[in-house]
């Protein structure tokens, strides 16, 4: 168990959102690992959310958590402020030449209701399992797009507490990264579309952007492990690399720690086969970086984030072929 919090004493800054002390945080996540938040602040809007971070103390760590699908939290959970933007940051709002969306809204969301505006250039975003904060902040990326490409600004509410627009040029995006002031949390973005093929767009525009969707969608169904409990891609793809093809070469399809595995469909995947904790992913993940390393001298970068405290030591690893899920 987490001590007891102890930033209700002085009291946390006042919200018209909603507060909740030692609050489960696994069952948000897609791999449905990890401990609880120390306190979990859901904000009503911008307005709320940049009122209490302007009165918030400094010291007290803030973690923002989105749609948590390429997130371990560690098993010990998050100490200080965790922030989950909902409802009031989730509206889309289609105009003549792109989205102007809410950080809450899915990417899958944002691009349905694109197409259905006969506004093409957004297909992408259906590929990408999480909301348009965190695409924003990690340039996030799929089937020949990605958000450096579209972003015509985002909104953010610094640390202390400021609401500021930055242009993708202020945001120096870079492979997976953009470069947003410390402690920033996206609010809103705009991303730019065009007129979906056919004169003048409308339903014929519509259709054939749907199919362009319907495409990445199968093209993800049968390539990745989706309806497992898995975290998205786990690993970068190093320069003219990927990451996949360095896993399967150093032989750890299939290799397993406690419940964890790597998955036969696609080995840049972890799956929590049943069971696991955050530091059986966790550690699955480290050991395949020394397996890659060892075999072919690259080292993997991390795609999926991991936060927060450690609280048990991992199992251990078995060989590929050895331990794994049913």
């Amino acid at each position: 168990m987490m001590a007891a919090a102890r930033i209700a004493d002085p009291p946390l800054p006042p919200l018209r959102g909603r507060v909740q002390h030692a609050a489960a945080l696994a069952p948000f996540t897609w791999f449905r690992v990890g401990g609880p938040a120390e306190v979990l602040v859901r904000p009503a809007d911008a307005e709320d959310l940049a009122g209490f971070l302007a009165a918030l103390p400094p010291e007290i760590p803030v973690h923002v958590l989105g749609a948590c699908s390429n997130l371990i939290i560690r098993d010990g959970g998050l100490p200080g402020i965790t922030l989950r933007l909902a409802r009031g940051f989730s509206a889309i709002v289609p105009e003549a030449d792109g989205v102007v969306a809410g950080a809450a809204a899915l990417d899958v969301t944002v691009a349905e209701h694109a197409a259905a505006a006969g506004l093409a250039g957004l297909e992408f975003l259906c590929g990408i399992p999480g909301t348009i904060g965190g695409a924003v902040t990690m340039n996030a990326g799929a089937y020949g797009g990605e958000i450096a490409a579209v972003l015509d600004w985002a909104e953010v509410v610094t640390r202390s507490g400021a609401l500021v627009r930055l242009s993708a040029a202020d945001l120096a995006f870079a492979y997976r990264h953009a470069h947003l002031p410390h402690g920033a949390v996206v609010v809103r973005a705009r991303l730019r579309a065009k007129a979906g093929p056919g004169v003048g767009g409308g339903a014929g525009a519509s259709a054939a952007i749907a199919a362009r969707m319907a495409e990445i969608r199968a093209a993800r169904e049968a390539s990745q492990p989706i309806r497992a409990r898995t975290g998205g891609s786990t690993f970068r793809n190093p320069p003219d690399q990927k990451a996949w093809e360095l896993i399967d070469a150093a032989g750890c399809r299939g290799l397993a720690r406690g419940g964890a595995v790597v998955s036969e469909q696609h080995c840049n995947f972890l799956i929590n086969a049943g069971g696991a904790t955050a530091a059986d992913l966790e550690g699955l993940g480290e050991e395949v970086r020394r397996r890659v390393h060892a075999a072919t001298g690259v080292t993997l970068e991390w795609e999926i984030r991991r936060l927060g405290r450690p609280a048990v030591l991992p199992h251990p690893v078995a060989d590929a072929g050895e331990g794994r899920a049913p």
